[in-house]
């Protein structure tokens, strides 16, 4: 038999408050990251953090950087997601993303089993 659930029944194991709350916190997590990305981005740039630096805190430097953009960009797609109402369905099987799991993780794209399989196969 095949379900023919829309994306907002499989997202409504989230209250109200509950999807007010992530978004809250969603937007607390952007203002983080963009506010984090704007002291990199003023920080020496690479060449002169080498000369200054060693070569481990400069790749540390880059590395946080590229840390920050990604997690910025998956809470920017979180965000889109509440927006389009297609927030909480895993990206995978299209199950709903457990309600505990987005309270810890408010930009999980998938749920935790779905992330399981894709952390194995690396």
């Amino acid at each position: 038999m095949v379900n023919h659930q829309t994306m907002g029944d499989r997202a409504a194991h989230l209250s109200p408050e509950d999807l007010a709350a992530l978004r809250e916190n969603l937007h607390e997590q952007r203002l983080f990251r963009q506010e984090q990305l704007r002291r990199i981005a003023s920080a020496p740039r690479a060449e002169d953090l080498l000369r200054r630096r060693s070569a481990a805190q400069a790749e540390v430097h880059i590395k946080l950087a590229a840390s920050a953009r990604m997690v910025l960009a998956d809470v920017e797609a979180a965000l889109q997601r509440i927006a389009e109402g297609s927030y909480g369905a895993c990206h995978l099987c299209r199950r709903p993303v457990e309600r505990e799991r987005l309270m810890i993780v408010p930009q999980a794209r998938y749920c935790g089993r779905c992330q399981q399989v894709r952390e194995a196969g690396r």
